[in-house]
């Protein structure tokens, strides 16, 4: 078998995993679905399937007592039910398990296992489960079973790439024959002359008449594969005597034909399709494209490409330098043209890498169904803006940050079920989970309609790890942000989900390396909302590149709201304070020349880039604002990566570095010099008191 098509099999799998997670834990909440126990089988069905075309008979085996039980379900001779749910959810996570063992590899026996098989057959109401063979499909005795059989009718007439796909009629035809006795017919009026014939076109067609005992989900499996493309039929004929006499017509061209039984015996037989329906073409060709219209391509691929694309940004921008220096007329339009081109190419590139955040979501609903349940209380997850698009950067270092967010939620949040009732809430807790774009960046917020943050708790906790002076004064949104610092818990008690102080404080570091902000906010009595704000993409972004001395800055355009002009008599008008007014707004500025210990005067007249800073405004003082560039971000190595207050460097058109500022560190770097500031200055009074 194939490597590759073994990986496409194993993703496959994931995706069906995916969604028999999402539809067992919808069946839990909704109660008994036709729609959705349906979904379940198929999904079930096709890892059935495909599993056993592709070597993992053991994954086949075992998911046959899972689609027996849901076969069931699906009759109605079994209840749904809470039992059911977690039945089915055990069931995924031992495919997974066996998905994770190669192939040609006996798993290790498991005691899990077969007590699970024993508790999926106890739940069927099928006592007596059919054996099994190697390829998944159910060996059938012919004598036993003869009297169940009955005839269909399947007309097959492949894509004419079939062979470029790497697909085998031959071996199709086969695996057909293993569910019963078939006479087949070809059909070659499609065959064009030898002039005319290319060897890599598939032109036949076969109508089969099989006689089985098994179902059409059974018969169609065989053509999973290949299905897209093609024209398939299959229905049931009119019951006949055995074997099988089907009258032939003159009205279609006849083909010779070719019989195949289970021992693969051949011999000629004539058969006619006439009446039999067909799919329109344009269906087939519509079902087609919509497979073609989606390409799995590794990450690692992408990556590269995004690297190569930054490359060529640069590249770009040294050549409209190069050619302003020249002053050659007759490179203008090939440089704006090449400017154009290069842009087009960037955005098309990123959004490659946008997914939807929807694909994480999904995920988590397990998470919150089985915390609930060992936790002991009733908590819904429900999820807003799935559809949102982010980098998929972004996205992989999400995971584990949301997942501490919605452990705290649930456990720290939500209250117990019958403490709800009495508080006049619902009996079960909600925690929403959402997404939405605002501007350039991604607001994923975490909400819950718990207890919310005790400050008094909060507050002591802080004073008694020494974090703060008993008498400090902090302001509300102070208080709350001490639970972000490390080793921080209001817990009463260590549990296995929380009260160990560990996760909010890598929750924050994460989102600051992914040059995002977290909120925090809370309303005691109703509900907690964490807020992260993300950028769309850490790639390649627009900055505004600013001058200090003689040095060159990039503050990233998603931050900027606005330029104003600073003089040096509006400093003196202030009494020293660093404040600017702005349409009437007192807004606190950062002067960067000194925060840097920048050489030199500053000019008469400076500019103040003025700054989103999580929900407030901070100014940012420089010498001149020189323009945008199309910055592409760049790490500055092991080296220099204890510099805090940027986030990573780019290559000018001169050919210059300019480093890229992270707003939250150049602030709290600021903050940190002006406490340190205050603090000698008290030392220095202090000592001269005494002296």
């Amino acid at each position: 078998m194939s490597n590759l098509w073994a990986d496409s099999f194993l993703l496959e799998a994931e995706d069906l995993l995916a969604e028999i997670q999402e539809c067992a834990l919808a069946l839990d909440g909704e109660g008994q679905s036709t729609e959705i126990v349906g979904r379940l089988f198929r999904a079930f069905h096709t890892i059935k399937g495909s599993g056993a075309m592709f070597g993992f008979d053991y994954v086949s085996k075992f998911t046959h007592h899972v689609e027996t039980l849901l076969d069931a379900v699906r009759e109605g001779k079994v209840a749904v039910s809470p039992q059911l749910t977690e039945l089915v959810l055990a069931a995924a996570d031992e495919i997974k398990r066996l998905l994770a063992v190669e192939p040609s590899v006996i798993p290790e026996p498991s005691e899990a296992r077969e007590a699970l098989i024993a508790t999926l057959e106890a739940f069927s109401p099928v006592s007596a489960q059919l054996p099994i063979a190697a390829n998944g499909l159910i060996e059938i005795d012919n004598s036993a079973a003869r009297a169940q059989e009955r005839p269909w009718q399947i007309v097959f007439r492949p894509c004419k790439d079939l062979f470029a796909c790497g697909g085998n009629p031959l071996l199709l035809l086969r695996d057909l024959g293993k569910l019963g006795s078939m006479d087949v017919v070809a059909q070659m009026e499609d065959v064009p002359t030898l002039e005319d014939l290319e060897p890599g076109t598939c032109y036949l067609g076969w109508t089969v008449t099989l006689r089985t005992a098994a179902d059409e989900n059974a018969i169609r499996d065989v053509f999973v594969f290949v299905e897209n493309g093609a024209e398939l039929t299959i229905r049931p004929m009119a019951n006949a005597t055995y074997p099988m006499e089907v009258e032939a017509q003159a009205a279609v061209p006849v083909g010779k034909s070719l019989s195949l039984d289970r021992a693969t015996k051949v011999e000629s037989r004539v058969e006619s399709t006439q009446g039999l329906e067909r799919k329109p073409a344009a269906t087939d060709a519509g079902k087609a494209l919509s497979k073609e219209s989606t390409v799995r391509v590794p990450s690692a691929r992408l990556d590269r490409l995004v690297n190569l694309v930054g490359e060529l940004v640069m590249n770009q921008s040294r050549l409209a330098q190069a050619a302003l220096l020249a002053g050659t007329p007759e490179m203008a339009n090939p440089v704006q043209e090449m400017e154009r081109l290069v842009a087009e190419l960037r955005d098309d590139v990123l959004s490659i890498r946008m997914l939807p955040i929807g694909t994480i979501f999904g995920r988590y609903r397990r998470l919150v169904h089985d915390l609930s349940a060992e936790l002991g209380k009733e908590v819904d997850l429900v999820t807003e803006g799935a559809d949102t698009e982010l980098d998929k950067s972004i996205l992989d270092q999400l995971g584990e940050p949301l997942v501490h967010l919605l452990r705290n939620s649930i456990d720290h949040g939500i209250e117990s079920a019958d403490q709800r009732v009495e508080l006049g809430k619902p009996r079960r807790g909600t925690v929403r989970l959402s997404a939405a774009h605002m501007g350039s960046h991604v607001v994923i917020r975490i909400e819950d309609d718990g207890h919310g943050i005790n400050r008094q708790a909060v507050r002591a906790k802080a004073v008694d790890k020494k974090l703060i002076a008993p008498e400090a004064d902090l302001s509300d949104r102070e208080l709350l942000n001490l639970i972000l610092l490390p080793g921080f818990s209001t817990a009463e008690r260590v549990t296995n989900v929380s009260g160990r102080g560990v996760g909010m404080d890598v929750v924050k570091r994460q989102i600051d390396a992914l040059r995002g902000s977290l909120t925090v906010a809370s309303e005691e009595g109703k509900g907690t909302r964490i807020a992260l704000s993300l950028p769309l993409t850490l790639a390649i972004i627009e900055g505004l590149i600013v001058q200090v001395g003689g040095d060159q800055f990039i503050i990233p355009m998603a931050a900027i709201t606005e330029n104003v002009e600073l003089e040096h008599t509006q400093r003196m008008q202030k009494n020293g304070r660093n404040v600017v007014v702005v349409r009437g707004e007192l807004i606190p500025y950062i002067d960067l020349r000194a925060a840097f210990q920048v050489e030199g005067d500053a000019p008469e007249i400076e500019k103040v880039v003025i700054v989103h800073h999580g929900d407030d405004r901070v100014g940012l003082v420089v010498d001149r604002v020189l323009g945008t560039h199309q910055t592409v971000l760049q790490p500055l190595g092991k080296f220099l990566r204890n510099i805090e207050v940027v986030s990573g460097a780019t290559i000018m058109g001169d050919g210059r570095v300019a480093l890229i500022f992270d707003i939250a560190a150049v602030v709290q770097f600021v903050g940190r010099q002006a406490q340190q500031a205050l603090s000698d200055a008290s030392n220095t009074a202090s000592q001269a008191t005494q002296a």
